[in-house]
């Protein structure tokens, strides 16, 4: 018989403490929003404490709604962009699908109902358009689209002068069912808070629900999957089996359908919409995803940064207004925040990477 001891257990070694900080650090530090969060309190809290009324209720409803009406294109537009393509359409279909909705309903007495569902066909139809010229022509999206623009602000133009005379539509209060349709779209809440009410209109909780919507995709969904896929690497994507052609294409038809959404919103808030409606805001939704962590070459970005990229615009936009500044200089701090949101975007990235 061996008389030899058994063999001691080997020993379990007990986890690092330090890398367990550090993995959090980095997952922390990894996610697209951060660098949005944190400007958007910093923002919040310099006009706060220098004007002394956009902390309160009737100042944040103003920039509040602002934020919205962006807030639900940028998440569209970071969907998008983390697909790898833009859509310089986007504000354009404002125009296009609200001159629809509202010829159809002065002019041709047409249900409002009706009225909405034929300009929300119109919007499917550019959105599909728009990926299907993409991918079946290998062109840039950022050409497509821009050629796209310019067909919708022409004949926005054009055939609204062509069918009512003139380049806006108004008084939709005396059309058919005008009223269901303010309640969906252009309705709100008052909330009493310190002494003022805070106007909560219908577009905040369409923002909201869309960025929730987006979100679940992106981070619960096989679709979401998807869209990082094609936009990281498409080639990869499309040989391991994810149908990029059908990806990239719902992906434009959501900006577009995003468009039709915001087009309502401002009709049927407003009452009136002109041929010019959405013209010039189509950057403003990529500056939105891009300091929301969106990055210009694909396949990284979040909704929930984009929505505080928007949130960022609004306070900043109307901040300036209770400043007393010159608005001219909102374009510029804009392009401050694009150049900045990109070089933190970078050092965050490597940072994230130095700590893994």
């Amino acid at each position: 018989m061996s008389t030899a001891a058994p063999a001691a257990p080997p020993e379990q070694q007990e986890p690092d403490e330090r890398l367990a900080g550090s993995d959090r650090t980095a997952r922390i530090l990894r996610r697209p929003e951060v660098g949005a969060l944190v400007a958007a309190i910093a923002i919040f809290a310099f006009f706060a404490l220098t004007t002394p009324t956009f902390d309160t209720a009737s100042g944040a409803s103003t920039w509040l709604l602002t934020s919205s009406t962006v807030g639900i294109m940028a998440v569209a537009v970071s969907l998008l962009m983390i697909g790898g393509e833009f859509d310089l359409s986007a504000g354009a279909m404002w125009g296009t699908t609200g001159l629809t909705t509202g010829i159809l309903m002065n002019e041709y007495g047409a249900n409002v109902w009706l009225a909405i569902l034929a300009s929300l066909v119109v919007a499917v139809a550019i959105g599909v358009l728009n990926g299907v010229v993409v991918m079946r022509t290998g062109l840039p999206s950022f050409i497509v689209t821009l050629g796209t623009f310019f067909v919708l602000q022409g004949v926005n133009l054009a055939v609204t002068k062509i069918l009512i005379g003139q380049v806006a539509v108004s008084g939709l209060q005396e059309a058919d069912g005008y009223t269901a349709g303010q309640q969906l779209f252009g309705s709100f809440v008052t909330i009493p808070i310190g002494g003022s009410d805070l106007t909560v209109y219908a577009a905040t909780f369409w923002w909201i629900l869309v960025t929730a919507v987006a979100t679940w995709v992106l981070l619960r969904t096989q679709a979401g999957n998807w869209v990082f896929a094609v936009g990281g690497a498409q080639t990869s994507a499309r040989q391991v089996g994810v149908p990029v052609f059908a990806t990239k294409v719902g992906l434009f038809v959501t900006t577009a359908v995003a468009g039709w959404l915001v087009g309502m919103l401002l009709l049927f808030k407003t009452t009136t919409v002109q041929s010019v409606t959405g013209v010039g805001q189509e950057f403003i939704f990529i500056i939105c995803a891009v300091v929301g962590g969106c990055l210009l070459t694909g396949g990284y970005g979040s909704a929930v940064g984009a929505a505080l990229g928007a949130l960022i615009y609004g306070m900043v936009g109307q901040g300036i207004v209770y400043e007393g500044w010159d608005n001219d200089w909102l374009y510029a701090i804009l392009g401050v925040m694009l150049l900045g949101a990109v070089l933190v975007n970078n050092w965050v990235k490597s940072r994230a990477e130095a700590v893994r």
